[in-house]
């Protein structure tokens, strides 16, 4: 479960995956001392203000870098097809004029000029702009409510949207608080409704969650009577996760920890 055990990088690229306009774009993410940088190729410069609106919604992530986001244009237009060029007729007889005789002018009927369609973005454009105004507006406004309410503020807690509704996912320390941050997701204007499956109950959530390294990983001091069983029993809630701890950490025998030593916690 998230806030431990899945990567910052991961749970922005969840959020993406939940917006449909950002979920067939397969952009590559790394995070690095709060800072999201997220670079690959979107249709168009607009794109930048979605991804920013969506990653800043992934509790942990400070600023969010689209400078490497390129955008690919994608107005084609479509080429008038070309008139085959005209071959040369044969000459044909001139034709005798008998004196009194009305000769017929030639009438030459101009071939019509072909109109060039063309396929205009800015309809595209405009539906970015409505998913960048909606997730401002809904997403956002879930994200400064729970981070403005004294009970939930320090709550490892994502924010992510589709359509209009609001998927909550992360942890906190009781029953009362998962309800509160439900509650609170609802009352948000243009919340049609909120999916809290991904928001688990976890005792004293908010001091584990405390401590982060750069990478966003959670960094435990052992203590002692710790062992690894015991640290992944906290953290995951389950004790057989002591091997992804020591694989985590390159720790050979999982058996051999120090008190005072520190244990990253993935996510």
């Amino acid at each position: 479960m998230w806030p431990f055990g899945k990567s910052t990088v991961d749970r922005i690229k969840d959020a993406f995956k939940a917006q449909s306009l950002l979920a067939p774009l397969n952009l590559d993410v790394r995070v690095d001392g709060g800072t999201a940088y997220v670079s690959g190729s979107v249709p168009t410069d607009k794109y930048a203000g979605l991804v920013l609106a969506v990653a800043s919604g992934i509790n942990g992530v400070k600023t969010v870098d689209t400078s490497g986001l390129v955008p690919v244009t994608q107005t084609p237009v479509a080429q008038a097809p070309k008139a085959p060029t005209p071959q040369a007729a044969p000459a044909a007889p001139t034709p005798s004029v008998q004196a009194g005789t009305p000769v017929q002018a030639s009438q030459t009927t101009p071939a019509p000029t072909p109109t060039a369609g063309a396929y205009d973005d800015n309809q595209g454009d405009e539906m970015v702009a409505q998913a960048v105004a909606a997730h401002n507006k809904i997403a956002k406004g879930v994200y400064n409510a729970i981070k403005s309410n004294g009970e939930l503020k320090d709550d490892p807690i994502d924010v992510m949207q589709s359509g209009s509704s609001i998927i909550l996912s992360g942890a906190v320390d009781s029953e009362h608080e998962l309800h509160l941050a439900a509650q609170l997701a609802r009352s948000i204007d243009g919340v049609e409704a909120v999916d809290a499956s991904g928001l688990k109950v976890t005792g004293g959530v908010k001091e584990l969650a405390k401590e982060k390294d750069a990478g966003g990983d959670t960094v435990y001091t052992v203590k002692s009577g710790d062992n690894l069983s015991s640290i992944a029993l906290k953290y995951f809630g389950d004790a057989n996760k002591y091997r992804d701890i020591a694989h985590y950490n390159n720790i050979s025998n999982p058996d051999l920890i120090q008190v005072g030593q520190q244990i990253r916690i993935p996510g």
